[in-house]
């Protein structure tokens, strides 16, 4: 097949920012008139989204691709894992479930996967100017180097260009970038044509000498130096771990040990004079919040286990007795019933409704309204689950002319299938204003024109301390 020119960013370690770089690169080259396409060969997250061709992709890519100004598709993300135990994944492959493996089952079957990995990669390709592609973890795993098909293993297939970034951040880069190259084979340092050092503060000429003493011992030039990017956080983030917030009208959301979908609470957290809380395990749901959000859950009965086990389910029930708001999503919905059927499990009961499981899981992009105020909403479903009962006859969203979600005949507890439909500005200041907050006073621009307004900021940030140049000619665009 033609070479496709292609970039790969892998990094030194977890979270030093390649998502971030990739998306940042993808605005700027399509803002240069490049038909850019974002690719990941293999993620980890539960935090996924719902693809126009009726998969579903890593969150990270399905933001690419808004950088890159085309719509995502299940090619962008050919395998994600979404951890459902601490040893086991559903694997989704090409944007459909695959197998549900724990982690040395997975290891042992991870070679079928490389064939639809590249299908995926070149039927990606075939109408690009530019692949920017990110790898996962560190291809310094060296321990994981069989089979791979995230970091090099990938990329000696494909025959890509890789650029390595590291975190100065979190300490270590020197060592981190060195001791990277002092474990990979010599031919797998040679596809390495550069580094980046990421997250600097501070006056980088400081840093001149690190830079020279990284390229001295590994022969690779340094590509940039990129100062910590403050706007980063009013994008979506990939990782539970980087949740955090701030503001006046409170929301409260347990942090569920298999928390997904989570980038729901973005518009939320963005809102000025919201803040919103998420309260780990240990601590109690906060009495003073004014709405609790149970989130969506890729093990929806283990985590309503373990929300029992820390007794937020009393602390729920005491929010309620007390007037408060409750919305639940996906499977939060699903917890707020009286039961899940899959083992007549006991739900919170705050909800007349129960669900059936079911082994079809629904994946499908929706648009519908909010009959309580009437605001146009759009998302997405993906779940495994029947939901009916009672409370089914208040919906709190209509899509496509049926009734979807539930709320309880007090009004306060609430709870639908659909994520993402905060992101609709009318709906999500509708919504507040209703429960409280002052958002005719504080109303944002636009959550979906604030994540541009900070892609655009990205590429720009990206362009003024990165060699762009360099980086094109390394990918054959130029």
């Amino acid at each position: 097949m033609p070479k496709i020119p292609a970039l790969m960013i892998q990094g030194t370690g977890s979270n030093v920012g390649k998502s971030l770089l990739v998306a940042g690169l993808c605005r700027y080259f399509a803002r240069a008139g490049l038909n850019v396409r974002p690719f990941k060969p293999q993620n980890m997250s539960n935090n996924a989204a719902v693809t126009p061709d009726g998969g579903e992709i890593g969150r990270a890519q399905a933001l690419q691709a808004q950088a890159a100004r085309i719509d995502p598709t299940v090619d962008m993300n050919p395998v994600l894992l979404k951890p459902e135990c601490e040893s086991g994944a559903q694997v989704i492959v090409q944007g459909k479930r695959w197998a549900t493996l724990s982690a040395r089952d997975y290891t042992a079957r991870k070679h079928e996967l490389l064939a639809p990995v590249l299908e995926s990669f070149h039927r990606l390709g075939t109408d690009a100017d530019l692949v920017l592609i990110e790898g996962a973890g560190s291809p310094a795993e060296i321990n994981l180097r069989a089979n791979d098909i995230a970091n090099m293993g990938f990329a000696d297939a494909a025959d890509a260009p890789v650029v390595l970034v590291g975190d100065i951040d979190r300490g270590g880069v020197i060592a981190a970038l060195v001791g990277t190259f002092a474990v990979l084979p010599k031919d797998e340092r040679s596809r390495i044509k550069g580094f980046i050092i990421n997250k600097f503060r501070g006056d980088t000429s400081l840093f001149t000498d690190g830079t020279k003493e990284i390229s001295a011992r590994t022969g690779w030039p340094s590509l940039g130096l990129v100062p910590y990017f403050p706007a980063a956080n009013r994008l979506p983030a990939e990782d539970s771990v980087d949740l955090d917030r701030h503001g006046r009208f409170r929301i409260a959301v347990p942090q569920l040990a298999r928390i997904a979908n989570f980038d729901d609470l973005d518009p939320l957290r963005l809102e000025p004079g919201v803040d919103v809380i998420i309260v780990p395990p240990g601590n109690a749901l906060p009495g003073d919040a004014d709405l609790i959000i149970l989130p969506g859950s890729k093990a929806t009965m283990g985590d309503l286990d373990d929300l029992k086990a820390q007794g937020w389910d009393i602390d729920i029930a005491a929010h309620h007795r007390r007037g408060k708001a409750v919305l639940g999503l996906c499977g939060g919905y699903q917890m707020l019933g009286s039961c899940i059927a899959a083992r007549q499990m006991a739900g919170l009961g705050l909800l007349d409704v129960a669900t059936t499981l079911a082994a079809d899981k629904k994946l499908a992009v929706v648009k519908g309204h909010h009959p309580a105020s009437g605001c146009a909403i759009s998302g997405y479903e993906m779940h495994i689950g029947r939901t009916e009962g009672p409370d089914r006859a208040r919906p709190f969203f209509e899509i496509g002319g049926e009734p979807e979600g539930a709320v309880s005949a007090d009004g306060l507890v609430m709870g639908t299938y659909v994520h993402g439909a905060f992101a609709a500005d009318a709906f999500r200041n509708a919504f507040l204003a209703v429960l409280g907050a002052d958002t005719a006073r504080e109303a944002t621009s636009g959550y979906n024109a604030s994540v541009e307004a900070a892609l655009d900021r990205l590429a720009d940030h990206l362009a003024a301390h990165l060699d762009i140049d360099r980086l094109a000619r390394i990918a054959g665009v130029r």
